[in-house]
């Protein structure tokens, strides 16, 4: 029996793509694996705050989160997309359980203070309700598991005064997936892997190292979203997680096949 982390982002749920996740999901299942999946919504809410007149504002890949922006992503992420996500899988027989950060604090966070972000200067960046992941109320997730159900995450955590935190999903993915020691930590997005040329999803690459992550930053081939999403996936391998692939645009099977057979589809993160 494995422990399988997966995360999906906004642009995937709702969509048919979606439906191809949980047939695989449910193969997972049907194999005895335990599975519990995060997602974001980004695009969710963007396109809510385009519609009550709000600007979004993006530091180095990250959501700036003000109180109006909190509310929308409560409205978005742990409302709207986390539905979807939660009927696309029981469409397909999975019986999934809708959870967020105040939901038996199954995401403990804390306010993060402002730090330095990769690509966004020397100075410290402040924010706002954003938060670190601190814990997970693992036995919750235990006692579902045990029950036959897949906890499914939106990415919002809550601190222990009941203030909710906006996180990012890959963030609370590869937190999980680390707390678990999960076998797999498979992140589903648009893209089909980490690629050489953002316009050629025929560039992708197979395995890439930190070094050669670090190396891509600096000369700009890996930019915007991807930055933090490679940086959380590599802390995730120093935390015990087994393997992290980033995978997307998926076909039948090909899920089962990043845990089975890593490399083979999207990209595999290796230390080094």
């Amino acid at each position: 029996m494995k422990t399988i982390v997966v995360k999906i982002g906004g642009e995937i749920a709702g969509t048919p793509e979606m439906d191809a996740v949980a047939r695989d999901i449910r193969a997972l299942l049907e194999d005895g694996h335990r599975v519990s999946i995060v997602h974001g919504g980004g695009p969710q809410a963007t396109a809510l705050q385009k519609v009550m007149g709000l600007e979004t504002r993006m530091v180095a890949g990250k959501r700036f989160t003000d109180p109006e922006t909190l509310e929308v992503m409560k409205y978005a992420v742990a409302g709207k997309v986390n539905v979807d996500v939660c009927a696309r899988l029981l469409a397909a027989g999975v019986l999934g359980v809708g959870l967020h950060g105040a939901s038996g604090h199954v995401i403990v966070a804390r306010r993060r203070p402002p730090r330095v972000m990769t690509g966004a200067g020397p100075d410290p960046i402040d924010l706002g309700l954003v938060g670190d992941v601190v814990g997970f109320n693992l036995p919750l997730l235990g006692d579902l598991w045990a029950r036959g159900y897949v906890p499914v995450l939106a990415c919002l955590g809550c601190d222990r005064e009941g203030q909710p935190l906006n996180i990012n999903g890959d963030t609370v993915a590869s937190q999980l997936a680390g707390a678990l020691r999960a076998d797999a930590l498979v992140l589903v997005t648009s893209a089909p892997g980490v690629l050489r040329d953002v316009k050629d999803p025929g560039s992708r690459i197979p395995r890439i190292t930190h070094s050669e992550f670090t190396q891509g930053v600096e000369s700009g081939a890996i930019s915007g979203g991807m930055i933090p999403k490679l940086e959380e996936s590599f802390e995730v391998l120093k935390d015990g997680a087994r393997s992290v692939v980033i995978v997307g645009r998926l076909a039948p099977g090909d899920l089962r096949r990043a845990v089975e057979e890593p490399g083979s589809v999207g990209t595999v993160l290796v230390e080094g």
